[in-house]
């Protein structure tokens, strides 16, 4: 390891899972999932986010499966995709009737690549194991894994209450947090050691225990790893909407992804009222980009602008080119192997300009505030080019798809 990334731990080593065409857990990368928010039983609206999220990025996509009519939408679903050539592992969500959808709708458990169980929901008091190990032994079945997906707004009653009883008698006490943390990691262990008594593989399980608190739940993530060698998905559940949902998500995955833990993840953001879901593939991405960990797309370093860039033109230039990046990538990926790794920069004035247009593949440093009107642009370390005029924006990107298909072409065709 370098020295230079030493703080980074090794990834927590975990027993892989196949998820459909997916593989997480054992050492893969980490896995960007996400979640429709349509009813599944609607099939046009429900197959159109599916397809967005997973062209968005998402590796895996799980729907809600809450009735009849959304398990009965499940296969069709799953055909409709097909025949759109994208091969997308589906998920189905399952809370208090799991149990019966599957049995009673046989093509909607072949159809579903996983099945999430929530312990907290599966049953309550004697119907509890028994509806639990009716949903295992479906999954053994149609030899499909599950995720065991513990929340702490749905906890396992019974469980915390037993805790918190213990607890009371204690002659050392553990605070109300880590009654909490113990009950969260209890029922995704209990419950995992159930499935496995029912014959189910480790490399069949993955867990989760999510909560709404950054802190909170780093803590419970970190006594889920140090106790067990399940493939983990991360989350925070319940974000929250905007800033708020993306600093509060970023800060505790990150905190979990940088100690090792992790195999999959998900952001859990509120959309606005008619937003686009797929923001949440898109922080999972960036998020998974700058640490480090997988690269999706090619990064631009922009400078933040100052009273030297009062000029918005290096401003609408990054603007421009992340776009250009992003909607071009699809074609991009099959075309120019490799081309995920191009790192480009557009900086506003002399101070920090041609040092960062160095560090890039290609730059541009634009004049600031009373410079020169020149521009010089950096290739591979070196000077390339000085660009003036009206066109400068032009010149430039004209020069990117240059380099793109001189570097990124060449590999294509080796």
């Amino acid at each position: 390891m370098s020295r230079f990334n030493a703080d980074i731990a090794p990834r927590h080593r975990t027993v892989g899972v196949r998820v459909g065409s997916v593989m997480v857990g054992g050492g893969a990368p980490v896995v960007v999932q996400s979640m429709t928010n349509t009813d599944t039983a609607d099939i046009d609206a429900t197959v159109a986010q599916v397809a967005a999220l997973h062209r968005a990025g998402s590796e895996i996509v799980r729907v809600t499966v809450d009735r009849d009519e959304s398990a009965a939408a499940v296969p069709k679903v799953r055909e409709r995709l097909e025949r759109l050539g994208l091969d997308v592992p589906i998920v189905g969500d399952f809370h208090y009737i799991g149990h019966k959808l599957l049995a009673d709708h046989p093509a909607c458990a072949e159809a579903l690549a996983k099945y999430r169980i929530n312990p907290g929901n599966v049953g309550f008091k004697d119907k509890k194991d028994r509806q639990f190990a009716d949903i295992i032994e479906m999954a053994l079945k149609h030899g499909k894994p599950v995720r065991i997906g513990v929340n702490w707004g749905s906890l396992d009653g019974a469980l915390l209450t037993r805790l918190m009883d213990e607890n009371a008698v204690s002659p050392n006490p553990m605070t109300a947090d880590e009654v909490m943390i113990e009950a969260m990691v209890q029922s995704a262990l209990l419950s995992a050691e159930l499935a496995e008594s029912l014959g189910m593989g480790r490399d069949k399980i993955i867990l989760s225990a999510k909560v709404s608190q950054v802190q909170l739940l780093i803590k419970t993530y970190c006594v889920l790893a140090e106790r067990s060698n399940y493939a983990l998905h991360l989350g925070l559940t319940e974000a929250g909407m905007g800033s708020k949902g993306i600093v509060s998500s970023s800060a505790a995955l990150g905190i979990l992804l940088q100690q090792g833990i992790g195999d999959t993840i998900r952001i859990s953001l509120t959309p606005e009222p008619g937003g686009d879901r797929t923001k949440e593939v898109q922080v999972a991405q960036e998020l998974l980009q700058v640490m480090g960990f997988r690269q999706f797309m090619p990064v631009v370093a922009a400078c933040p602008g100052c009273g030297r860039t009062t000029s918005t033109v290096f401003q609408e230039l990054a603007q421009k080119i992340e776009a250009d990046l992003k909607r071009n990538m699809p074609v991009w990926r099959e075309r120019y192997p490799g081309v995920e790794q191009l790192k480009v920069a557009v900086m506003g004035c002399i101070v920090n300009g041609p040092g960062e247009s160095k560090h890039a593949d290609i730059g541009i440093s634009l004049p600031g505030t009373g410079e020169t009107p020149a521009a010089p642009v950096f290739i591979d370390g070196r000077k390339a080019a000085t660009l003036r005029g009206e066109n400068i924006a032009a010149e430039f990107e004209a020069m990117l798809g240059d380099y793109i298909e001189k570097r990124f072409g060449a590999m294509a065709d080796a």
